[in-house]
């Protein structure tokens, strides 16, 4: 995303690049989903992760599609954006930020 950003980042907008992240974040909150291929292991890998225990039931059995599931509360809980930072994601915003307004030109 780095390079990707050096190079069209300067012709994005900010609200597409907010926009933009919040899709990436559900995807990957998507592909988390299908990894855990069994509800026992998803409400487990929920309640790990520090869901609600009810919420992470209802949403483990729910039979509702991936891209619907990585949308609820408990995987914004459990998965939530400070988790993929330290798994290594960067969010577009921030570096939106530091290519438009950098710190040395103030």
């Amino acid at each position: 995303m780095q390079g990707w950003m050096n190079y069209f980042g300067i012709g994005l907008r900010y609200n597409d690049a907010v926009e933009m992240d919040q899709w990436f974040r559900r995807r990957i909150r998507m592909c988390y989903w299908k990894q855990w291929h069994r509800a026992k292991k998803r409400i487990g890998e929920l309640i790990k992760l520090g869901a609600f225990k009810r919420q992470a039931i209802l949403t483990g059995l729910s039979r509702k599609g991936y891209w619907h599931l990585a949308k609820t509360f408990s995987m914004n809980v459990g998965l939530s954006n400070a988790y993929l930072t330290k798994q290594g994601l960067t969010s577009l915003r921030t570096l939106w930020i530091r290519i438009h307004h950098p710190a040395t030109a103030r």
